[in-house]
């Protein structure tokens, strides 16, 4: 059986459609179609109940889908090495990452993977943080980028990194001034926070709540973006990721300030299908995430020894908690 075929079966259980499978191997509806009916005859079972939408594997076909799309990705995986054993590498890698994360740190990353592998070919996704781990589950992208990463039976977690999280102020706040601040002196002070859904917020809302600092929450919103301009007006204080606020310091419309005590971070992780296979291209993606982050968190380490403007955007501290400037974000 052509290993083709069996990609194209993988991709109709996985994407449940018929349609988009299709397009993803570029032949008609009606092509895919007949791909999988060759097989139910070869086999004499039927692998796909077409009576349910969308569409789900018979208990046949996910026992099939399971096998073969080991097969598939192994396959796949051992061409690209051959292909690039001598040659440069020019395999394709699909990412889907949350937004705060894909736009505040992987811009840079296509870029400096691209110019070391121009012939590399990235495909690079946002999405809501439930939408990339679905994505990852039906292996429509190679890995994913999430916040407060969760393994299970399908997801294998492999830690990236942990940022740094501040508070930050308009410049007109009277918390703009200060060196440092600590968690409790925040007790009856306003905040923008994150939408109660995301983890994000829970793991903010467990450590005031340690610290003794009842807040009032003003606004919540489900994206940093909405909570930096909610923050720029003075509506209240925010607690967000340094790296996704680095351009508003720089330009001088956000203020950041270290927290003492009970520092925060938001950890990052690359989240991959377990037991998928995946190619040298998508490697070498991976490869250089953790060599950028090990970089990142050296030069961080160095700009903790030195002096740090509240701030934040005249001191070499600014530069050390990102590689990226002009972190944009948008969902965390």
């Amino acid at each position: 059986m052509h290993v083709k075929s069996l990609k194209v079966f993988c991709d109709v259980v996985g994407q449940r459609s018929f349609s988009r499978a299709a397009d993803e191997n570029g032949i008609s509806q009606s092509g895919a179609s007949q791909v999988v009916h060759q097989l139910e005859e070869r086999l004499g079972v039927k692998l796909i109940d077409r009576s349910k939408r969308p569409l789900v594997p018979t208990a046949e076909g996910e026992l099939y889908y399971q096998g073969c799309r080991q097969l598939v990705q192994r396959y796949y995986a051992l061409e690209e090495d051959v292909r690039t054993f001598h040659k440069e590498l020019a395999g394709q890698v699909t990412i889907a990452s949350i937004y705060s994360v894909g736009l505040s740190h992987m811009n840079a990353c296509v870029q400096e993977f691209l110019g070391k592998h121009p012939k590399a070919n990235v495909r690079l996704q946002y999405h809501h943080p439930d939408t990339v781990v679905q994505l990852v589950e039906t292996d429509q992208v190679d890995f994913g980028l999430v916040s407060y990463p969760k393994a299970s039976k399908t997801i294998k977690v492999d830690m990236w990194r942990e940022e740094p999280m501040f508070l930050v102020c308009a410049p007109g706040s009277d918390l703009a001034g200060r060196e440092s601040i600590w968690l409790d002196e925040l007790d009856g002070r306003r905040m923008v926070g994150f939408d109660t859904r995301l983890q994000i917020r829970r793991e903010i809302d467990f450590v005031l709540s340690s610290a003794g600092a009842d807040v009032q929450v003003v606004m919540e919103f489900d994206n940093i973006e909405t909570i930096k301009r909610a923050v720029e007006i003075d509506a209240g204080f925010g607690l967000l990721p340094i790296d996704t606020v680095t351009r508003e310091v720089e330009t001088g419309s956000l203020v950041a300030i270290p927290v003492e005590g009970s520092p925060l971070f938001r950890p990052l992780g690359i989240v991959t299908r377990q037991g998928k296979e995946l190619g040298k291209t998508a490697r070498r993606f991976i490869q250089l995430l953790h060599e950028k982050a090990d970089h990142s968190e050296a030069k961080l380490a160095e700009a903790e020894d030195k002096p740090v403007a509240a701030s934040f955007a005249q001191g070499e501290a600014a530069g050390a908690k990102s590689d990226l400037e002009n972190g944009v974000s948008a969902r965390s």
